[in-house]
């Protein structure tokens, strides 16, 4: 006989057996029936140490903070929590329950289709957010599901770069090849992380956009980030990099996501020549810029210098000036501005001065140097193009002057 046969005959007399026990995941033909009750903590609970005889006891921990916050409060720069947007690919899976997993990518709509759920909106959630969202949806078919979520590709970071920096524009930042698998949404007690591990930075960015320019100012970068909820304002970071370059104090190099913009503002103010190499050495500048060099140099043409290199940097890359015929006193510097205007300046040029003095200023990206001619060069050249067109004559009467003697 089978199992159910036998529990038929050892139940009492007038009473029916009583069915197997289902599994809690168990798919439940009619949810209308049943209330469920709300989900239990899924949080192991802490051994308590008992106090030595004679001492108090320690007071109780403080209850744990709420694993989802309002996307409306800033949680501050460090603690940003990963959003979801069109682009990222989640793994979605059920414990214990076959048929419910799926492998998605969030749409443009920002959607998701799940087994039975069918489209689920994801975006703006973090995935603890969105897996909430999730196990609400099945809870009309299961009971107490444990769904797990994972971000196995999150999409591509798209910022904005404007401000003092070569190329401001729009640039799209990718991962870092470590950064595979970078989160994963479950029944876990420490809550949701992300490994940052080649995950894209404000330095990476403004590296992208070419460095920045001779004029910016790293005492106001700032970084701006939409608000996740529709019609919030968007949170604004300040970070004062100069302050760490000259004196060595710590700041934040905050991670970029989708959405981010990044200025860097313009210095109203002539920099200290400290200030200039300071910049010039750190990663925020290019690492060389193009400054064209014409004139009585000895390699003219256009030379690849330092970023915020002085003017005698961009004449020795030229080879020097041509001590017989060059005018190093008048040497004219022709600069673009951003405007579109075209600055000329002439320089009493010294080798020996300061960086960034009137004698040897810094040099910006796209300059045009220009050595000129010096007083007795400018006379000999104009007598050289004055006498040439005589020269067969005159060389013939100096023939006829020697075999006529």
């Amino acid at each position: 006989m089978t199992a159910t046969a036998l529990a038929g005959l050892a139940a009492p007399p007038g009473s029916l057996a009583q069915p197997a026990v289902q599994p809690e995941a168990f798919p439940i033909p009619d949810p209308g029936r049943y209330e469920l009750e709300p989900p239990r903590p899924l949080t192991r609970p802490q051994l308590r140490t008992p106090a030595p005889l004679g001492e108090a006891a320690p007071p109780p921990p403080a209850a744990t903070a709420a694993r989802f916050t309002s996307p409306s409060v800033d949680p501050g720069i460090g603690s940003f929590r990963y959003r979801l947007g069109p682009g990222d690919r989640l793994t979605m899976s059920v414990f214990m329950v076959e048929g419910y997993g799926a492998q998605v990518e969030v749409l443009g709509d920002g959607t998701i289709n799940l087994p039975r759920l069918g489209a689920v909106p994801v975006w703006g959630l973090t995935l603890d957010e969105a897996r909430q969202r999730i196990t609400e949806g099945y809870d009309r078919f299961l009971r107490n599901p444990l769904v797990y979520l994972d971000l196995v590709a999150p999409r591509p970071v798209r910022v904005t770069l404007l401000g003092e920096v070569q190329k401001p524009g729009f640039y799209t930042l990718t991962q870092g090849t470590q950064a595979g698998t970078l989160a994963a949404a479950g029944p876990a007690a420490s809550g949701t992380t992300i490994p940052t591990a080649g995950w894209p930075t404000l330095v990476d960015a403004v590296q992208r956009a070419g460095g920045i320019t001779a004029v910016a100012d790293l005492t106001e970068v700032v970084l701006s980030r939409p608000n996740p909820v529709p019609g919030g304002r968007a949170a604004e970071y300040r970070f004062d990099y100069q302050e760490l370059l000259m004196n060595n104090r710590s700041t934040v190099n905050p991670f970029l996501y989708d959405g981010d913009m990044v200025r860097v503002a313009r210095s109203e103010l002539p920099k200290p020549s400290d200030v200039l190499i300071r910049t010039a050495a750190s990663n925020f500048a290019p690492d060389t810029i193009g400054v064209t060099v014409v004139g009585e140099v000895r390699q003219p043409g256009l030379k690849q210098v330092r970023s915020n290199s002085p003017l005698a940097a961009a004449v020795i890359a030229a080879g020097d000036v041509d001590p017989g015929r060059a005018n190093p006193r008048e040497i004219r510097l022709i600069r673009v501005q951003s405007t579109g205007e075209i600055d000329v300046r002439s320089i009493a040029f010294d080798p020996s001065a300061a960086l960034d003095s009137p004698a040897n200023p810094a040099l910006h990206n796209g300059d045009m140097v220009v050595v000129p001619r010096n007083g007795w060069t400018r006379f000999n050249d104009f007598l050289l193009q004055a006498v040439t067109p005589f020269g067969p004559v005159l060389n013939a009467a100096s023939l006829y002057r020697i075999f006529a003697n």
